[in-house]
């Protein structure tokens, strides 16, 4: 019989074999970060070129790519043979050596195993009309994340609809044609000037002290009174045909819960933790946790598997119950006696041996007839007569 046929005989073997890929198969998850570049850009200039290069490795099942704006997805699937750890350091490897082919201004790639468990079981929002999801975010990483994480049961916790503070500069390109200003002369400046390096050291007989040049620029201020360009012998500063503001990194994209700025918490368990357990553990310590928080926000549980977990195991109890009387009624349907339902027939019956004994005390001695119902007499006169008659 061939393998073709034994899988076609025995689907549920199938079935788990495929499970078993999904599960065990390592999934080299590539993550390339290209800012402003569109989808056919990545597709061109870094999809290809990874692709490329990992389509080499021996053992690969499946190799399937996405190519968003600035995004890069490539995931690799691997035939069960293969050892996790080997395939996923080959998929380095390989991408190591194609990096000096992908443009330098792109964010280093990142590989990783995908875990058929690493999955959030619960998400808890934060959310608040009086705070910002750029505050909302500091309290969920100072407050909830750390406390969260070191819970029974609970492999990680993961930030959803987070803001990052950061540095927005808005140009004004009437203002900079004015002053002579172009893209790279910005970019020049801010990594001439916007820069933290190590000055070397200062030592004498008693003590040795490290040097280091403060020059990283981290305040609004400080970025307006940047020296951009010099045109006829005067500075240009970046105030002159820019706004520069403090905000967030990505503002694009929100994130609410009940038509209010929200940030989610997106609990992970362990892959031998129970469902169940590492839910109740996590509520019992947000319950803990919202004392301390400040008047107006708002903490929800969003999502709960433990919900649908539980209402099955409820439901697996009710089935069989309504089975066992489902049974119950059809015996006394069939039979019209109640006594002879199961519920009543471990003290009606006896046990196969219990059984055979007795009708082993009431079988018949194998004897005449007429010795078996005979008082008994005299010796040799009843017992002559009894044979003779017989």
């Amino acid at each position: 019989m061939s393998f073709t046929e034994f899988c076609i005989r025995r689907p549920i073997f199938a079935i788990m074999l495929n499970l078993l890929i999904v599960l065990f198969g390592v999934v080299g998850f590539l993550r390339l970060l290209y800012r402003g570049a569109s989808a056919e850009v990545m597709e061109s200039e870094v999809t290809e070129r990874i692709e490329q290069e990992v389509n080499t490795i021996s053992g690969i099942k499946t190799l399937t790519s996405i190519s968003r704006e600035a995004v890069s997805i490539i995931t690799v699937r691997f035939n069960l043979d293969r050892d996790v750890d080997v395939a996923a350091q080959d998929v380095r490897d390989r991408i190591a050596r194609a990096r000096e082919f992908l443009p330098e201004d792109i964010e280093e790639p990142i590989v990783a195993k995908q875990d058929a468990n690493a999955q959030e079981v619960m998400w808890i929002a934060l959310d608040s009309d009086r705070y910002s999801t750029l505050e909302l975010t500091e309290l969920a990483e100072r407050r909830f994340k750390d406390r969260l994480q070191t819970v029974p049961g609970v492999g990680g916790v993961n930030l959803g609809g987070e803001k990052r503070q950061a540095i927005r500069i808005r140009v004004d390109s009437t203002l900079m044609a004015a002053h002579e200003v172009s893209v790279g002369d910005l970019i020049r400046a801010f990594s001439e000037n916007s820069i933290e390096l190590p000055s070397g050291r200062l030592d004498n007989l008693d003590r040795d002290i490290s040097v280091r040049t403060l020059g990283k620029l981290n305040r609004p201020e400080q970025f307006r009174r940047l020296v951009v360009a010099w045109r006829n012998d005067a500075p240009v500063r970046l105030e002159e045909f820019a706004t520069v503001e403090l905000g967030v990194e990505e503002e694009r994209t929100v994130a609410r819960y009940n038509g209010r700025p929200a940030v989610g918490l997106g609990i992970v368990k362990q892959s031998e933790a129970n469902a169940l357990e590492v839910a109740e553990n996590v509520k019992a310590e947000v319950a803990k946790i919202i004392p301390g928080l400040p008047a107006g926000v708002e903490v929800s549980f969003a999502y709960d598997s433990s919900t649908f977990v539980r209402r099955a195991v409820n439901e697996v109890g009710e089935t069989i119950f309504i089975a066992f009387a489902l049974v119950l009624l059809i015996m006394l349907a069939f039979l019209r006696n109640f006594r002879a339902t199961p519920a009543q027939l471990p003290r009606n019956s006896h046990p196969p041996d219990r059984r055979s004994r007795l009708a082993h005390r009431h079988v018949p001695d194998p004897q005449p007839d007429g010795l078996q119902h005979q008082h008994p007499h005299p010796a040799g006169h009843g017992a002559g007569r009894g044979r003779g008659g017989g």
